[in-house]
């Protein structure tokens, strides 16, 4: 009888730099060119070895860390397994099914690491996910399993369409689940990005509805702008309208449209913009998105890159970080924040 399918993160690059060739090219990728085509036949002691010769600078520990999340990505996880991309670029979740062996191949003209995944054609927002998982993604590691608090079935409720679950009392635990080479505390979060959703999780508690158009207010006013909000209810396709100047009648003009909605906004909502704009005469248009875009619409984005700008949740909290002096006392006491200051881990956790 076959296993039920696990679930594993699969990094792509420290800095997400090849999350859209994993992607585009429906595979999982690790850029490692120190290390060469990994023989699974011959068993995880030869990579062990492997990889000592290719980090020779790098701890014993270090070594065994990287052998060990190598031969998971390339021996251990198995075809119809669900793999998770925590996105840097966008701060979304994609999501694909393991479809075939690991293979040693050219992607875009260099020698990759990959698993052939079929992704999902749409992402999903970070708000998708309770605490607990956003916790378990946010390893430092580029390969884990993911078994905390019944992952698999939450994750496949949400592919379902149905919100996460959550987890259920007799499956909460404290930390991510082990991988062959790691117990459990050797496991690395991302403090910056948990501390992200730790606010991205109040403002969607605080400032939901019409209530997120009045933060983004509070942020463009801080930034120089001189609005107009429209008032909760139909809005004529502008939530905010901006300009410069003493009355903000002086240039440019900039339409804002803000959806509070928990899903990726779709291409129509993008173009819906730009005929506002047409319709206000704004040179510049922003949209707000709380949940995030699909594919389609940063694809279409890419055109209107010197008139509509995309904000997404994690881009909204970048302009309050940029902002946050500026922000209103109201706004302060509704959203505190301190800013902290801490050492970044490497990926074998030393520090």
């Amino acid at each position: 009888m076959k296993d039920a399918p696990k679930l594993y993160m699969v990094r792509a690059g420290k800095d997400g730099e090849d999350e859209n060739l994993a992607l585009d090219n429906d595979v999982a990728v690790i850029d490692f060119p120190e290390l060469p085509p990994i023989e699974v036949e011959r068993g995880l002691e030869v990579l062990l070895n492997k990889m000592t010769e290719v980090l020779p600078n790098r701890t014993v520990r270090s070594q065994s860390v990287y052998a060990h999340q190598m031969w998971m990505f390339a021996n251990t996880i198995q075809e119809d397994d669900f793999i998770v991309l925590p996105r840097k670029l966008t701060k979304q979740i994609a999501i694909g099914k393991v479809v075939g062996p690991y293979q040693f191949r050219e992607v875009n003209s260099k020698p990759r690491h990959t698993r052939p995944v079929q992704w999902l054609p749409s992402e999903f927002p970070r708000t998708a996910f309770n605490q607990d998982l956003l916790y378990s993604f946010g390893s430092a590691r580029t390969v884990c399993e993911i078994t905390r608090n019944n992952a698999v079935v939450r994750v496949t409720a949400v592919l379902a369409g149905q919100l996460d679950p959550g987890p259920s009392p007799e499956t909460v635990t404290n930390a991510i689940g082990p991988s062959p080479s790691e117990d459990q505390a050797d496991v690395v979060p991302d403090i910056a990005q948990m501390a992200e959703d730790q606010i991205v999780a109040r403002i969607q508690t605080r400032f939901s509805g019409h209530a997120l158009t009045r933060l983004v207010d509070a942020v463009l006013v801080a930034e120089g702008w001189v609005t107009k909000v429209s008032p909760p209810g139909p809005d004529g396709g502008v939530d905010i309208l901006a300009g410069r100047g003493a009355l903000g009648l002086d240039g440019p003009r900039l339409c804002v449209q803000v959806k509070s909605q928990h899903n990726p906004a779709e291409v129509t909502v993008y173009r819906s913009l730009q005929g506002t704009m047409q319709t206000f005469g704004a040179e510049q248009g922003l949209l707000v998105c709380w949940g995030g875009y699909n594919r389609s619409v940063r694809r279409e984005s890419k055109q209107g890159h010197f008139t509509v700008r995309l904000w997404d949740s994690s881009d909204l909290v970048t302009a309050i970080y940029r902002n946050y002096d500026r922000l209103p006392a109201e706004i302060q006491a509704e959203l505190p924040l301190k800013q902290v200051w801490t050492l970044v881990p490497d990926e074998d956790g030393s520090g």
